[in-house]
């Protein structure tokens, strides 16, 4: 599952690719982690809006002490089960999450090191999510998984529901069998650009220190 991505674009670039007349201020840093504020473009009233949220729906564990915080469900696994049917149904709940590049851990255990995956033709592209209200964060949005193609494959068996521009409406306004089938289908492996780094894989000092869920 993706648990680190980034946005080194500003919120104006962001709002220029994805057609927002609202860029916003936000305090969202380049390095996205669980649990940590982002940024996600949601349509209201037939115009797009630039969001900052939190990454990861809030889930309190069975046990869980009342002052321990929720673990941040951050991916999607499967948008047929659970509480995800709900808000895919609905347009209102779903969100386009801004990426310049997403980050897969590998190599041996203690040791492991970032790999990445970029469009090297789209600067900024779109990861299709979904997005609520919590009572803990306020708004909160959690990237779509699907199965891993060719290029992300060795490095993970799952990879994020990319989305071509001219996608994008049909994911925020599409039936709810347009984003099965967006989920379902294999992105094409030749546009992703995979860049194999020696940065260990070390969460950024500040960030939540949560373990992420994939639901």
């Amino acid at each position: 599952m993706c648990n680190l991505y980034t946005v080194r674009k500003s919120a104006d670039e962001v709002a220029r690719h994805f057609g927002v007349a609202n860029p916003l201020q936000t305090n969202a840093p380049e390095e996205i982690y669980p649990g940590t504020p982002g940024m996600a473009v949601i349509e209201s009233d037939g115009a797009r809006e630039l969001r900052s949220m939190v990454w990861g729906f809030p889930l309190r564990l069975r046990g869980m002490k009342p002052e321990a915080k929720p673990k941040p469900v951050n991916n999607v696994a499967e948008l047929k089960k659970g509480m995800w049917v709900g808000l895919a149904r609905k347009p209102q709940w779903r969100c386009l999450i801004p990426v310049t590049a997403f980050a897969e851990a590998e190599g041996e255990k203690g040791k492991m090191t970032r790999t990445w995956f970029s469009l090297p033709d789209e600067p900024i592209f779109a990861w299709g999510g979904l997005w609520r209200v919590s009572d803990e964060w306020g708004p909160v949005y959690s990237g779509v998984m699907t199965a891993a193609n060719e290029a992300v494959a060795p490095v993970h068996t799952r990879m994020p529901v990319l989305l071509h521009r001219d996608e994008y409406d049909r994911w925020l306004n599409g039936a709810f069998e347009d984003l099965l089938a967006l989920q379902e289908r294999v992105f094409p492996s030749d546009l992703i650009e995979i860049d194999k780094t020696n940065d260990l894989w070390v969460k950024k000092k500040g960030a939540d220190a949560a373990t992420p869920l994939l639901l």
